[in-house]
C-alpha cells in the first residue's frame, strides 16, 4: 500500500530514522532548539506522532523542526513556485522578443523596454536548469551583446545603473554555462567581466555571485583552500543577499573535502541561519536565487564526504523528490544527478555494487549537465568502486565510462 502522507511528514520520519532516533529522542532535540519552554514530553511525543502522520505543524514549530534536522523551514515545508517563460514576458511587458529588439535600436530607451529586458534576463536565468547548454549559451550571449550596446544610447543615471545590472546578470549566466560546457578559460574571463561590472555599479549581489563562481571553479578543480578564500571574499561584499548562503555552502563543501568536520558544521550552520532569516524568493527557478531546497543539496554533499551515509542518503532522496515533478519531469536535473551519485556512494560502501553502478550510470545520462561538478562527484564514487570492486567487469565498465567523460574535459579533472 502506498504512503499517501505529505512529503514533509515522510521526510520527518526519514530524517529521524537516519539519525537512529526514537520519537522521544526527536522531541528532546526539538526542546533543545526551541526558543521557549515546550509542553511535557508525553504531550510533545503525541504531537510528533501527529506530525509524522500528516498533521501540519504550525508556524511556531516548523522552523524548530527544520533546525533539528539542520535545514531551513521552506526546505521541509515548501512554498509552491511557478514558471511562465515567454508568456510571462508578453503578459508583463506586452512585448514579444522581436518588438524588444526593435525598441533597442532606437536612440533612447524607455522604461517599458527596460522592464521587458529585466523580465527577459530573469527568464534566461530561470532556464539554466532546463535549456540545453548550447542553446542557452547562444541566447545568453545574444542578449548580453544587445544589453551592452545600450551603453552607447542616451541613458539617464538610473537607466545606466539598470543596464549595468542587467549586463552583470547576463555575464554571470553566460560564464556559468561556459563552465558547464567545458570552456574554463572563457568562463573565467566572463566571470571577471561580471565582477568588473559589479564594481562599477556598486552591485553587491552580482559581486557576491562573481566570487561564488570563483569558489565553484576552485572546488571542481581540487583547489579547496581557494574555495575557502573565494567564499570568504564573497561573503565580505554579499551582505544579506541570498548568495551569502551559497558561499557558506561552497565553503562547507571545501572543508568536507579537507576532512575538517567541525568547520563543515560551522559553515553549514552559518548558511542555515542566513537562509532561515530571508524572505521566501518569488522565483525559485532563477539560478541566482538560493531556494531552500538548495540547502539540502549542500548538506547532502557534505554528509556524503564525512561518511554519514544514512543522513546523506535521506537528503539525496529528498533532493530527488524536490527536483522531480509528479509526471517524472526533472525540474533540477543537475542536482538530481549529484543526488544519484550520493546514493551510489552509499550503496558502494554497503556492499551493493549493482545499486552503486545503477546510480552512477543514471547520473551520467542527463541531457543537462554541469560537467565539472558531475565529474568531481562521480570521481568520489569511482574511488569507492575502485577500492572495493576493481576486479569486477561491471565496475571496470563504469570506470571506463567516467574516464572517457573526463578525457573530453581534461581541464576539470581534480587530482587523483
Amino acid at each position: 500500500m502506498g504512503d499517501d502522507r505529505p512529503a514533509w511528514a515522510r521526510r520527518m520520519a526519514a530524517e529521524r530514522n537516519a539519525r537512529d532516533w526514537s520519537q522521544r529522542d526527536a522531541v528532546r532535540a526539538l526542546r533543545a532548539h526551541a526558543p521557549t519552554e515546550l509542553p511535557s514530553d508525553e504531550s510533545m511525543i503525541r504531537q510528533w506522532k501527529r506530525w509524522e502522520a500528516g498533521a501540519v505543524p504550525n508556524d511556531f514549530y516548523q522552523p524548530i523542526i527544520a533546525a533539528v534536522f539542520g535545514t531551513v523551514t521552506h526546505a521541509i515545508f515548501p512554498v509552491a513556485s511557478r514558471r511562465d517563460g515567454e508568456r510571462e514576458i508578453l503578459a508583463a511587458s506586452g512585448m514579444e522578443t522581436l518588438e524588444i529588439v526593435s525598441r533597442l535600436n532606437r536612440s533612447d530607451v524607455d522604461g517599458a523596454t527596460l522592464d521587458a529586458l529585466r523580465i527577459t534576463t530573469d527568464r534566461l536565468c530561470s532556464e539554466y536548469p532546463f535549456m540545453p547548454s548550447a542553446q542557452l549559451l547562444i541566447e545568453g550571449r545574444q542578449w548580453l551583446r544587445r544589453v551592452v550596446e545600450l551603453h552607447s544610447k542616451s541613458l539617464t543615471l538610473s537607466q545606466h545603473r539598470e543596464v549595468l545590472a542587467l549586463s552583470g546578470w547576463l555575464a554571470l549566466l553566460v560564464g556559468c554555462v561556459e563552465y558547464d560546457s567545458g570552456d574554463r578559460h572563457a568562463a573565467e574571463s566572463t566571470r571577471r567581466a561580471a565582477l568588473s561590472i559589479a564594481t562599477e555599479s556598486d552591485h553587491a549581489e552580482i559581486a557576491g555571485w562573481a566570487h561564488e563562481m570563483r569558489a565553484w571553479f576552485a572546488l571542481t578543480t581540487g583547489d579547496y583552500r581557494g574555495v575557502i578564500s573565494a567564499a570568504r571574499a564573497g561573503a565580505e561584499v554579499a551582505g544579506s543577499h541570498g548568495v551569502a548562503v551559497q558561499l557558506a555552502g561552497q565553503e562547507a563543501k571545501a572543508w568536507a573535502r579537507l576532512g575538517d568536520r567541525r568547520q563543515v558544521e560551522v559553515a553549514l550552520d552559518k548558511g542555515r541561519r542566513l537562509l532561515e532569516g530571508m524572505p521566501h524568493p518569488e522565483n525559485l527557478d532563477n539560478h541566482f536565487v538560493v531556494d531552500p531546497a538548495k540547502f539540502d543539496f549542500y548538506s547532502m554533499d557534505c554528509y556524503r564526504l564525512v561518511g554519514e551515509d544514512k543522513i546523506a542518503r535521506t537528503l539525496a532522496e529528498e533532493v530527488l523528490r524536490a527536483g522531480t515533478d509528479f509526471d517524472g519531469t526533472e525540474r533540477a536535473p543537475m542536482r538530481n544527478a549529484e543526488a544519484r551519485v550520493t546514493l551510489g556512494v552509499a550503496a558502494a560502501r554497503e556492499g551493493d555494487l549493482e545499486g552503486a553502478l545503477l546510480m552512477g550510470e543514471r547520473a551520467l545520462e542527463g541531457n543537462r549537465q554541469s560537467v565539472p561538478s558531475l565529474i568531481m562527484t562521480s570521481r568520489e564514487l569511482a574511488a569507492q568502486i575502485r577500492r572495493r570492486y576493481s576486479d569486477e567487469p561491471a565496475a571496470q565498465d563504469y570506470l571506463a565510462h567516467l574516464r572517457a567523460l573526463g578525457q573530453e574535459k581534461p581541464g576539470f579533472l581534480p587530482p587523483q
